[in-house]
């Protein structure tokens, strides 16, 4: 079990990593595309700042949290939306996403134990909460860095998104109208520091290996699984890759393929 305290650790420096690479940029760069359609860096941490916003009426009002779903002018554009009204002036819009993760951090911390908050057709509990924000902060900073050309180095925290990509496996296969799977799989991936982070039964048929980061970026999208160096043993690993979805919603687009894809990476074996 992960202490909530340490979540919010973990997402608090997530969050000051993209800051970072964020705060120096001119108005030009912030209205750079990013690999999402239609979205400039602005856009990238308006949503940031949005999600936050809506997780902290979650965590404080559920009556105003509901509110944002039944009023929302057009549902299936609700992220969309959501980002376009916290679109601000850089200077404007970075100190807005820094105050309102700031207050989501309190809040999260002062949930009573025990207690779990409304979300989009679930509840979650404040450390599942602040798991997900590590992972949407991670994601959308991985647009971030693409639009600029940068790697980012790898953390110890992807932990936490591929924590939340194997629990949501199931998920995955429900979002793309699939039956969810019954097999269980073995998940074995290298973390940054070259060790071993595993999930589900040792002895598995069905198994998926390969190193964390690829596997973040797997379950949020963010790469196609021929540039990935994953390897899926079995029917459900392999159709695994094909699904995997860490967030909430219905199915994601995805990303294609690149023109460089290294043929019989994230391949079934």
């Amino acid at each position: 079990m992960v202490d909530l305290s340490d979540l919010l650790t973990d997402l608090a420096d997530e969050s000051a990593q993209l800051d970072a690479l964020v705060a120096p940029l001119s108005a030009a760069d912030w209205s750079r595309p990013t690999p999402a359609p239609g979205w400039s860096i602005g856009h990238q941490i308006a949503h940031l700042a949005w999600t936050d916003h809506v997780a902290l009426l979650a965590a404080t009002d559920a009556a105003a949290f509901f509110a944002t779903v039944t009023s929302a002018p057009d549902p299936a554009r609700m992220v969309d939306l959501g980002a376009e009204e916290f679109l601000a002036p850089p200077a404007e819009l970075l100190a807005r996403w820094r105050d309102g993760r700031g207050a989501l951090t309190a809040a999260l911390a002062a949930v009573p134990a025990g207690e779990k908050l409304p979300w989009y057709g679930t509840r979650m509990s404040p450390t599942s909460m602040a798991t997900a924000r590590i992972m949407e902060t991670w994601a959308h900073g991985e647009d971030v860095a693409d639009a600029l050309g940068v790697a980012r180095p790898a953390s110890n925290r992807l932990r936490h998104v591929a924590h939340l990509g194997v629990r949501t496996l199931g998920h995955g296969f429900a979002a793309h109208g699939r039956p969810a799977p019954t097999a269980p799989v073995r998940v074995e991936l290298t973390g940054p520091g070259g060790d071993t982070w595993s999930w589900g039964p040792a002895d598995a048929a069905d198994r998926l290996t390969g190193p964390a980061r690829d596997f973040c970026l797997l379950v949020t999208q963010r790469r196609h699984r021929a540039d990935l160096a994953l390897l899926a043993t079995g029917p459900v690993a392999d159709e695994w890759l094909d699904v995997a979805q860490a967030f909430a919603g219905p199915p994601g687009t995805g990303r294609e393929p690149s023109a460089t894809s290294a043929g019989g990476q994230g391949v079934r074996e």
